[in-house]
């Protein structure tokens, strides 16, 4: 379903391409910003504060973005945190267990990640031409919101300012988890292709409740933290 209005959608980029980023002489926007980093940890590069409208990000851009995804010091500490579960799990027992068990889940798992991170945020979008950023919302009621945050999964402006299927998201994930058949054993507890769609499915099921949380982390942090508000 597309939907008439939104961030990224046709005109936004021919009306704010400029050198800055937004309109000459218009104030920005004092609500609805991301900062570039949550709570200075969690790495927020491709958010787009609401009524910020970029012109699209170069190759090189994508390339950075994806970079800076994958390497950045929270990316070691978050492929412990997703590895933990599937090690308790032994979803793939020919592993092993303890830490050489764990350090086999950890290095898959931080491999998953920035295998996604360079098919969605850079390969794929530059082949198709897509923006893969997530343009924040910030109007409106809160379910439209959330509901608007679930299908930039399946939505998202082209390097031209129009909505369009969201190829980076669904098939660069696709290709990633097919990808990790490459490293992960073929003795998982559910079977190749089984295994192979549950790496997908948890991939974006992952990007959502990001983007969620994006949309609503400017309410959170402005509202609830009391904190001061990201410049655009």
């Amino acid at each position: 379903m597309m939907m008439q209005n939104t961030p990224g959608g046709s005109g936004n980029r021919i009306q704010y391409a400029t050198p800055g980023g937004v309109q000459p002489n218009t104030p920005p926007p004092d609500f609805g910003q991301q900062p570039k980093r949550i709570l200075g940890l969690m790495p927020n590069f491709r958010a787009v504060g609401a009524d910020v409208h970029p012109p699209p990000p170069t190759v090189k851009e994508k390339f950075k973005i994806a970079t800076f995804n994958s390497f950045d010091y929270s990316a070691f500490a978050f492929a412990a945190l997703d590895a933990y579960p599937l090690y308790v799990a032994k979803d793939y027992p020919t592993l092993g267990n303890g830490w050489v068990g764990y350090g086999q889940y950890y290095w898959r798992s931080f491999t998953d990640k920035a295998v996604g991170n360079y098919m969605t945020d850079f390969l794929f979008p530059t082949i198709t031409h897509e923006d893969s950023r997530y343009f924040t919302l910030g109007h409106g009621r809160k379910l439209y919101r959330a509901y608007y945050a679930l299908s930039r999964l399946f939505i998202t402006p082209n390097d031209s300012g129009s909505n369009t299927f969201n190829f980076s998201e669904v098939v660069g994930k696709g290709v990633q988890a097919g990808l990790g058949n490459l490293y992960y054993p073929a003795t998982g507890t559910s079977g190749v292709w089984v295994m192979t769609e549950q790496r997908w499915l948890e991939q974006l099921g992952r990007d959502g409740l990001t983007n969620i949380f994006r949309e609503f982390w400017p309410d959170i942090s402005t509202h609830i933290l009391h904190m001061k508000q990201a410049n655009p």
